[in-house]
């Protein structure tokens, strides 16, 4: 038996565009019945889930991918604890808080995170897929009756239980609350730590300024310290990492662990598998189809969490949730096959000063059929090298060679265009990208022809940020600049867009430059690396390019981090501080392992 899952995606679903072939072509509609009609109130289509027979003809016909039917197991239809509306996205089973545990959340953009939080924090009561005729709470609880998370309903019921949660979009938070640093702090202050958080995430200088003047970093530690020093019960992370440096990111998870064993709930959404890895103590995965709907794991321990949603396959489950497995190359990546003077363009050594900050960066060069790397902390003058490269900004002293090409995707993307994704490709391409060689060869790997006729301002993160890497590649260059391109992207983006851009390099001819603060990511597209080091908003400075494996050494010593192999998928892995194994290659000054 199946249970038949039938989603509408009302951004793309345009009747006034098109000639109604859903409606037109399904077989249960020419045999008499109302499988699939226009409805007069909202003017999009509508599917009845209880007629579809699945066959997936409206799937293949609608000219805009807004339709997407699933068939599941019919076990399944007991475990679901929310829907929407007809047509719409619905979440089965939930993860179970656990006191004094991090436990973090693995799985896609678009699969119901966002439904989970609401849920556990009281904020959003489970329909258990009634939205026409939802249950009252004594139903709920007899649903849950003999799990653990009965009791913790049965306190939201009562009003015993306080949520803590940090949003994922933290400029809201600047939009919402209008005041300083400070004021922040003290408002939600309840457990009297506002010092030491404030030490510990870096943010005494941001004390004293308005919430809208801070930069997206400064905002993000904020938002966090401010739902760390409240008293609550549970206490939910949405994306901690993003804005944030590898140094900071360490000084959040301390923060994050600390509300664990103070013996609090607490849950993580993180798409840098570093950063979760080093945070959790258990992994629930959420998989299945995104916005259509979403299946929660059982719980798991982290390292098989990780490693199981890496193969794609729940074995405890029996389940496999994506087609591919993602692999991990031990061997260093190297640019031997490309002869001896391949570069396309070297660098003298370059200064840059401001009235308070300068950076200087050694000499180098950059080769034909390389992934450069650059890794450092937040305001050392990263981006301002990459400026300098991509002729933006002009050093003091040295001069680049402006003969080559170069295209830059910047840091912050702009949204506020009211133009189709597919108008600003086909002005990247420099002509029509439909039917193009481009289309096959950039669009396809990167999953981005469904967004074709969505505006630009209605854009997710995610999405906005596939669009704006897949600009950048479409146009005739020598040298991509790509400065934070895995921000707002899910694990499973972040590893096709690594691999796709190694690919594309390497079968192109082509060069790019990556500034990124996912390690894993820079380990697994860097050929080279550049590392940054300085003081933050005071002075950088740049090594030339080395060697992958002896960069990654030198930075991981700067972080006193040391990461080892996954015996099983060979990913790297972050050893627990003060660990065997992390005491052993440090003592041999191997911080990262490569065997």
């Amino acid at each position: 038996m199946t249970h038949r899952v039938a989603v509408l995606d009302k951004d793309l679903c345009q009747p006034k565009k098109c000639g109604l072939e859903c409606i037109k072509y399904c077989p249960v509609n020419k045999s008499g019945a109302d499988c699939i009609i226009l409805n007069e109130e909202v003017k999009k289509a509508q599917i009845d889930e209880e007629v579809c027979n699945g066959c997936g003809i409206c799937v293949k016909v609608c000219p805009f991918d807004a339709i997407t039917i699933v068939n599941l197991a019919s076990e399944l239809a007991s475990d679901k604890i929310h829907q929407y509306g007809p047509n719409s996205f619905r979440l089965y089973k939930l993860p179970t808080p656990r006191k004094g545990e991090v436990v973090g959340l693995l799985g896609r953009n678009g699969m119901g995170k966002s439904t989970v939080v609401n849920i556990l924090s009281g904020n959003l009561k489970p329909n258990l897929g009634r939205y026409e005729n939802p249950p009252e709470w004594d139903e709920i609880l007899k649903y849950y009756s003999g799990t653990e998370l009965k009791s913790h309903f049965e306190k939201i019921k009562n009003k015993q239980i306080r949520a803590s949660i940090k949003p994922q979009q933290v400029h809201h938070v600047a939009q919402a609350f209008d005041g300083t640093g400070k004021d922040l702090i003290e408002k939600y202050d309840e457990r009297g730590i506002s010092r030491e958080l404030i030490k510990e995430l870096g943010l005494e200088n941001s004390m004293e300024q308005n919430l809208k003047e801070l930069s997206g970093g400064e905002l993000q530690r904020l938002s966090i310290a401010a739902v760390a020093s409240k008293d609550t019960e549970f206490y939910f992370f949405d994306e901690p990492s993003s804005y944030n440096d590898v140094f900071q990111r360490k000084s959040v998870a301390r923060v994050i662990h600390s509300l664990a064993k103070i013996g609090k709930s607490v849950m993580v959404v993180e798409h840098d598998l570093t950063l979760l890895d080093y945070l959790s103590d258990y992994i629930e995965l959420l998989y299945g189809e995104p916005a259509a709907y979403g299946i929660v794991s059982n719980v798991l321990s982290t390292k098989i969490g990780i490693n199981v949603f890496l193969d794609g396959y729940l074995p405890t489950e029996n389940v496999r949730f994506r087609d591919k497995k993602f692999s991990f190359d031990v061997s260093s990546t190297s640019t031997d096959e490309f002869q001896e003077g391949s570069e396309i363009m070297a660098y003298p050594k370059l200064e840059k000063k401001y009235p308070s900050f300068s950076v200087t960066i050694e000499p180098g060069r950059v080769r034909k059929g390389e992934v450069l790397g650059i890794m450092g902390a937040n305001a050392l003058g990263k981006t301002t090298l990459m400026k300098m490269i991509a002729g933006v900004e002009k050093p003091d002293s040295g001069e680049i060679d402006k003969k080559i090409k170069i295209a830059y995707k910047p840091q912050y993307l702009q949204n506020d265009i009211d133009v189709e994704v597919i108008t600003l490709l086909d002005k990247a391409n420099g002509s029509q990208i439909e039917g193009s060689q481009e289309e096959e060869q950039i669009l396809e790997p990167l999953k981005i022809k469904k967004l074709y006729n969505k505006s630009v301002k209605n854009l997710s993160g995610g999405e906005l940020q596939k669009i704006s890497v897949a600009a950048c590649l479409l146009q005739k260059v020598d040298l991509y600049a790509l400065d934070e391109p895995s921000a707002f992207l899910d694990v499973e983006d972040r590893i096709t867009i690594a691999k796709f851009l190694q690919k594309f390099v390497r079968s192109f001819g082509k060069t790019a430059i990556v500034i990124d603060h996912d390690i894993q990511l820079m380990d697994l597209i860097s050929d080279s690396m550049i590392i940054f080091e300085g003081v933050s908003g005071v002075s950088g400075h740049a090594t030339p390019p080395m060697p992958k494996a002896d960069a990654m050494n030198r930075f991981l010593k700067s972080l006193d981090m040391s990461f080892r192999r996954d015996e099983k998928s060979l990913r790297p892995r972050v050893n627990k501080l003060e660990s065997r194994l992390d005491k052993n290659q440090k003592d041999s000054g191997n911080y990262y392992y490569k065997g």
